[in-house]
């Protein structure tokens, strides 16, 4: 008589076991599943409308068709792009945060007297997208110079300051503003804006005098003579703007900086998913359709290595401190 209540209880038991190694093994299992499985997000520091929006959705486009996952293109501007680096920094690791990361960062390290991430430590470097050329452009309509030397000389006469805009605080477009004084000997206002959607419709609206923004978001209005291209700042021409010349042929010598684009995950993401990110991104960079397209806009398309892209934030990171050690550009 003692024998079935003992067999139902040893099946209760056996039971109970397995529904408990079933809730060890379920947090096992999820963790194990394929990546992706879920959305990502690409987060952008800028407005949208500026060139590392142009790169970010290009790239989101082509990755999600790659991946089979959406990849959603996230606006979190401020502070120089350092709000949306320090989002991404604070990320949970698991590749579905990303940053479109650019050279403002390697600057801002410098620049900022404090920031909340370093962004050497805490970011695992992807690959680097593209290199777009910056271009010192005027108002067409307001303002005369027709080169840097007349732009030089408008701004000696001037009874006040020409006002230049940028992305920024701490902003390539900020550095070469500060060097461009520097090389000059002229004094120029300095006016951050957000991003280069906001600072082009000040542009064009007369607000600023002039930018040195990138090539990307200026280009229409250059080809369609609201704004005026008086040279390149890097050392070479820019292909899609073949006439015009480069700052140090404009007499600036050894001038050479521009401003490349490039995707991060937070440091600590597993480096499995690292490499398969690197992978699907540099065959899209490289791939002829998108190339095109990047070069259409003024980009020159890269997709180097995670360890070529760590390299250069390093090496850039160390270049930008001397000059802005020499420019004393300091941010709060």
């Amino acid at each position: 008589m003692l024998k079935q209540p003992f067999a139902i209880g040893r099946r209760a038991l056996a039971g109970t076991a397995l529904a408990a190694l079933g809730l060890c093994i379920a947090p096992w299992a999820a963790a194990q599943e394929p990546w992706p499985a879920k959305p990502i997000s690409l987060i952008v520091p800028f407005p949208s409308g500026g060139t590392t929006d142009v790169l970010a959705r290009a790239l989101a486009d082509a990755l999600s068709k790659s991946l089979g996952q959406p990849v959603i293109v996230e606006s979190k501007p401020g502070a120089g792009a350092t709000l949306g680096a320090d989002y991404v920094a604070k990320a949970r690791p698991d590749g579905y945060t990303l940053l479109m990361g650019a050279v403002h960062h390697t600057i801002a390290t410098s620049v900022y007297k404090k920031l909340p991430y370093d962004f050497q430590k805490d970011f695992a470097p992807i690959t680097t997208v593209a290199m777009v050329p910056n271009v010192l452009v005027v108002n067409a309509s307001l303002t005369p110079a027709k080169s840097v030397a007349e732009l030089v000389a408008l701004a000696r006469s001037s009874s006040k300051e020409l006002a230049y805009g940028s992305n920024g605080n701490g902003t390539a477009q900020h550095l070469i503003g500060t060097q461009f004084q520097a090389s000059t000997g002229i004094k120029l206002l300095h006016v951050p804006y957000k991003g280069s959607g906001p600072l082009t419709t000040d542009l064009l609206g007369g607000q600023v005098e002039m930018s040195f923004d990138t090539i990307t978001p200026v280009l229409q209005h250059i080809k369609g003579g609201k704004l005026r291209a008086l040279a390149v700042t890097t050392a070479k021409r820019s292909a899609v703007l073949p006439d015009v010349p480069t700052l140090e042929e404009a007499g600036l010598k050894g001038f050479d900086i521009g401003t490349w684009f490039g995707v991060l995950a937070p440091a600590g993401t597993p480096k499995d998913i690292v490499a398969k990110l690197h992978t699907e991104m540099a065959r899209i960079i490289k791939s002829p359709d998108f190339a095109d397209r990047m070069r259409a806009i003024g980009a020159d398309p890269i997709g180097d290595s995670s360890a070529e892209m760590a390299a250069r934030i390093r090496e850039e990171t160390a270049k930008f401190a001397r000059l802005v050690k020499e420019g004393k550009v300091a941010v709060e």
